[in-house]
């Protein structure tokens, strides 16, 4: 595995005991790790994202290999997040650079999303949009302006909508830093991790 030795030591601070989760260096020729089952889904998409896409897949291959799973395409379903074999849960995210994935099994966790953003602010005129007034009184909790709130509510949608079948605005789930914990619109709380090193990792999980 193409790795980062400084995101890998932070990603093992990172899942709960039931949930493992790995990382990629997206590589020259990962697209061509797409298993026909899968290819179908990204046949129009930009090399760059059948890259990335396929990166994913091998690091979620090898999870599964972990739990030993035979090797299985992991299809992109309509809804769009991957369909993983009977008894596991994942989920596969990617930025320009790196390619993650988590999975468990659904005898440990009802729900698994993770999502992973640069490690940089976000966008003033984005932080309106993506925060609540509540988390904007406490924006100093995070060191990169709401970008850690955001990759934390993507990893929480990606937990929550295999389940609910949902769609969620970003205003729809409020996120306590402190405390590790995202609650949506519903009443639903989900519990969060995050790592901060070269990229911003958020884990959701319930």
């Amino acid at each position: 595995m193409v790795s980062d030795p400084v995101l890998a030591a932070s990603l093992a601070t990172l899942p709960p005991p039931g949930i493992i989760v790995d990382h990629r260096l997206i590589t020259i020729g990962d697209e061509h790790a797409l298993l026909s089952e899968e290819a179908g889904a990204f046949r129009r998409s930009a090399v760059q994202v059948r890259r990335a896409s396929g990166a994913a897949r091998i690091v979620a291959r090898a999870l599964l290999d972990r739990l030993g799973h035979e090797r299985v395409a992991l299809p992109k379903s309509p809804a769009g997040p991957p369909i993983w074999p009977k008894g596991v849960l994942g989920s596969l995210a990617h930025d320009f650079r790196v390619a993650i994935a988590a999975v468990g099994t659904t005898g440990s966790v009802a729900g698994i999303g993770i999502d992973i953003e640069p490690a940089q602010p976000l966008s003033p005129d984005l932080l309106e949009l993506v925060t609540t007034p509540r988390e904007r009184a406490m924006i100093d909790s995070d060191p990169y302006h709401g970008r850690s709130f955001f990759v934390v509510k993507e990893a929480v949608y990606k937990a929550v909508f295999p389940l609910d079948r949902s769609f969620l605005e970003h205003h729809d789930v409020e996120v306590d830093l402190a405390n590790r914990k995202a609650t949506l619109r519903n009443g639903r709380v989900v519990d969060v991790r995050f790592c901060i090193s070269t990229h911003l990792v958020a884990l959701a999980f319930f």
